[in-house]
């Protein structure tokens, strides 16, 4: 039987399932009460019909928002308290991104899995410092790191002594405003031994291409999900949100919720095409 991947004290060399990890850019509560704990809630029973894993995605801080006047959410003190309430209501596992070493003990506390975004990928005491709290890892390859160069980073958690890490591809910087995803990429990272994911709806983000903000073209997140599990990918990041075009942040990355489990159909299947060759 293959394991649930999120209680899994490693995830070396670990044969895992189709996994997702889903919810919005950034918790909208203050403006939209009651907004995160719903969508968490909804998304469970979407997840729970396809029988795909899933963590729910919430960021409490945007931290590297494009302009100063950009929405970046409630920060991790007023957060805590939404994580300990969705954990406890819905009784799923809880991602979302750390930036600042004074976050980490208390996002270690109320989070199962810690990211640490692309920009902060190479900052060998930062990774270090996430990885030693012992949840699972969300590491994000930076747009300016080869697939090959990923096993840096992996050396830099396990050293820590962590072996609960997944890895994730973004996309590479492309010129100015743009991102490519080399689906050569799934593959090679999976050579380190940890599972891949592919984040479907920041790769195909153009960053600060939005006059101030950064845009997206989400018609393509089906496209990028489909092909990266083709490709070899293990898991799915995908943000989402029931009405993008109003969202605080991101909205032109995250896809619409109504079409989430039509999506997750679709990767499933190719999911057991691809690992099963039938």
């Amino acid at each position: 039987m293959t394991p649930d991947i999120f209680s899994l004290k490693s995830f070396h060399n670990v044969k895992v399932p189709l996994f997702v990890l889903a919810g919005p850019d950034v918790i909208e509560d203050s403006v939209r009460p009651g907004q995160t704990l719903a969508f968490a809630k909804r998304l469970k029973e979407i997840f729970g019909r396809l029988g795909i894993p899933f963590a729910f995605k919430a960021s409490f801080d945007k931290a590297n928002r494009t302009s100063v006047d950009g929405f970046r959410g409630p920060g991790l003190e007023q957060a805590a308290d939404l994580f300990r309430q969705i954990r406890q209501e819905v009784g799923v596992p809880i991602l979302s991104d750390v930036h600042r070493f004074e976050e980490i003990p208390l996002a270690a506390e109320v989070l199962d899995i810690l990211q640490i975004p692309a920009f902060l990928s190479r900052q060998t005491d930062f990774v270090a410092e996430v990885a030693r709290t012992g949840k699972i890892v969300n590491w994000k390859k930076g747009q300016f790191i080869a697939p090959k160069d990923v096993g840096h980073a992996v050396n830099k958690m396990t050293a820590a002594g962590n072996q609960r890490i997944l890895l994730t591809e973004r996309g590479y910087t492309f010129g100015y405003n743009n991102l490519v995803v080399d689906m050569r990429a799934f593959p090679i990272m999976s050579q380190f031994g940890y599972p891949v994911v592919i984040d479907a709806t920041h790769s195909i983000q153009l960053p600060s291409g939005g006059g101030g903000k950064s845009a997206g073209e989400r018609q393509y997140v089906g496209t990028m999900a489909r092909a990266a599990i083709a490709a070899g990918a293990h898991g799915v990041f995908m943000e989402t949100h029931e009405q993008p075009d109003i969202a605080l942040c991101d909205g032109p990355n995250m896809i619409p919720m109504d079409e989430v489990e039509a999506l997750g159909r679709q990767l499933k299947e190719i999911h057991r095409i691809v690992r099963e060759g039938t």
